[in-house]
C-alpha cells in the first residue's frame, strides 16, 4: 500500500469535508481517493469516517489518527522538495587552474546534457585534494601518477622563440666555462606540476646533469614563469595546448619524459563514475588529454609555432 498517497487523500478529504472536493486537491479521481481510504482504514484497522451522513465526518479513531497523517504528509511533501533542491543544485567540481574558461564552458554544457550543474572550483593539485578531503566539493579532478590516470597529459617545453628541434633534452641548458654561474636557461615547472611523479624526476636529473639548483624550478605562478620565458628566454614545462594558449612555440622534452596524469574522484564510487561516463570526452579536452591537440612527448610534427 502506497501510505503516503493514502494518508494524503485522508487528510484531504477531511479538510474538504467530503470525497469528492478532496480528491480534487489531492489531484486524484474520486473513487482513487475512495480506494485509498479504505486501503488504510484496513492498514489501521479502524474507521476514518463515518458514512452513514452524506458529509466525509471523521470518527473518533479518525480525530485520534489526523495529525500523525498530516505529519507524514508535510514530512514527505518536505522530503520531495529536497530532493528537487538537490536534483537542481550546483554540484562543486574542483578543477585545475589550467582548464581555459571556454573549455571549462564546454565542460559545464556536458554536465547540463548529462543532468548535472557544475560548480567549478579551480586550484593546484594539493588544494584540489584537500577540497576533496574537508568535503569542501563533492568531486575532484586530482593529480595520479600516469600509470594509474584515466587522461593522461604529454608534457615539453613552451619557449618564445622557436627551438628549432623536435625534442629538448635538459643537457642543453647547461651553463658553458665561459658563462657566469646562475646566467643559464632555467626550466620552469609550473604549480599544477609541482607533484612527485612529475618534479622528482626533473630535479633528479637537474643534478645528475650538473645543473645550476636554479636551473628547474617551481614557479609561484604561470603568469610569473611565462614572463620569465618572454623576457629573459627561459622555459616553460607544459602541454601543447597550453603553450598555444599562451602563444609559445612547443617541443618535446626528452629525457626524462615526464606526464600528466588525472582521475577523477567522488565522495564515493558510484558518483565518481555517474560523472566519469558523460564528463569523458569534455574533461579530457579541457585537460588537453585529447590525442589530437596533445603530441605525444618527444615528437612533434612540426618544430615551429603551435598557434
Amino acid at each position: 500500500m502506497d501510505l503516503v498517497g493514502a494518508c494524503r487523500a485522508f487528510v484531504h478529504v477531511s479538510d474538504r469535508g467530503g470525497f469528492t472536493p478532496g480528491a480534487a486537491a489531492a489531484r486524484i479521481p474520486q473513487p482513487v481517493a475512495s480506494r485509498r481510504v479504505a486501503a488504510l482504514e484496513r492498514h489501521l484497522g479502524g474507521r476514518l469516517f463515518d458514512r452513514s451522513t452524506r458529509r466525509a465526518v471523521l470518527t473518533p479513531f479518525g480525530r485520534e489518527v489526523l495529525p500523525a497523517a498530516r505529519r507524514l504528509v508535510r514530512l514527505a511533501e518536505e522530503l520531495e522538495y529536497d530532493a528537487e533542491r538537490a536534483r537542481h543544485s550546483p554540484l562543486r567540481l574542483a578543477v585545475p587552474e589550467t582548464c581555459a574558461t571556454r573549455d571549462l564552458a564546454a565542460l559545464g554544457a556536458a554536465g547540463r546534457d548529462a543532468g548535472v550543474r557544475l560548480d567549478f572550483r579551480p586550484g593546484p593539485p594539493g588544494t584540489r585534494s584537500a577540497a576533496l578531503r574537508d568535503r569542501e566539493v563533492r568531486a575532484a579532478v586530482l593529480a595520479v601518477p600516469p600509470g594509474g590516470a584515466v587522461w593522461t597529459v604529454p608534457l615539453g617545453v613552451g619557449a618564445a622563440t622557436a627551438p628549432g628541434v623536435r625534442t629538448l633534452f635538459l643537457e642543453t641548458l647547461r651553463v658553458g666555462r665561459g658563462e657566469r654561474a646562475g646566467g643559464g636557461r632555467r626550466l620552469w615547472i609550473q604549480p599544477e606540476d609541482d607533484v612527485p611523479h612529475v618534479r622528482d624526476p626533473l630535479l633528479r636529473a637537474r643534478d645528475a646533469l650538473g645543473l645550476g639548483p636554479g636551473q628547474v624550478a617551481v614557479a609561484s605562478s604561470v603568469a610569473d614563469a611565462a614572463t620569465e620565458v618572454l623576457v629573459r628566454g627561459d622555459l616553460l614545462l607544459c602541454p601543447a595546448g597550453q603553450a598555444e594558449e599562451l602563444g609559445l612555440y612547443w617541443c618535446g622534452l626528452g629525457e626524462p619524459v615526464v606526464a600528466r596524469g588525472y582521475d577523477l574522484v567522488a565522495e564515493g564510487p558510484e558518483e565518481a563514475e555517474r560523472l566519469r561516463v558523460p564528463l569523458a570526452a569534455a574533461l579530457a579536452h579541457c585537460l588537453d588529454a585529447d590525442p589530437g591537440a596533445a603530441p605525444v612527448a618527444g615528437t612533434d610534427p612540426d618544430p615551429g609555432r603551435t598557434p
